[in-house]
């Protein structure tokens, strides 16, 4: 079961070391991927507006992000095509019908060892960041905001780029 699995452990924070000889890159921090900035959706974009979006800028999936800074899913184009093609979806829908709301968060402190976990069941992670904001009255509350999105290949570039052997 999940509770005795150190991978899942790992991938949602109840533990933190799971492997007895870890590779050079285990403790880096998900900060140290230089990520480029992510391209984000609104809910209300139409699956036809996203899928030129995303082709004219190069991206294959994007975060799907209400105003109010909920981050809401992922969007891909694969999914997007799926869903229009198989019936169950418009290319006038907004892509807030089309998205996957699985998805697995990391933070900007969390290491390459977490991120290792998560990406070994996962295509991808979203990385955020908290930041904690005021309003009138003085009240705080913690807002997450998408730093970018991170794939295997992310990791991979960087582990082989910088390679310590």
């Amino acid at each position: 079961s999940k509770f005795v699995n150190d991978k899942w452990m790992v991938k949602n924070g109840f533990l933190n070391d799971v492997q007895e000889h870890k590779p050079w890159w285990w403790n880096i921090k998900v900060q140290k991927l230089n990520l480029s900035a992510p391209l984000i959706l609104l809910p209300e974009v139409s699956c036809q507006k996203a899928i030129e979006i995303l082709q004219e800028k190069g991206y294959d999936q994007a975060p799907v992000v209400a105003e109010s800074g909920l981050i809401l899913g992922m969007v891909t184009l694969s999914n997007i095509l799926t869903s229009v093609m198989a019936g169950n979806a418009e290319f006038s829908d907004p892509v807030v019908k089309v998205i996957y709301d699985q998805f697995s968060k990391i933070g900007l402190e969390d290491s390459l060892g977490k991120l290792s976990c998560i990406l070994e069941n996962d295509h991808f992670a979203i990385v955020v960041h908290e930041q904690m904001q005021f309003d009138g009255n003085g009240s705080s509350f913690t807002k997450q905001m998408v730093f970018g999105v991170v794939t295997a290949m992310d990791l991979l570039t960087f582990v082989s780029r910088n390679d310590k052997k």
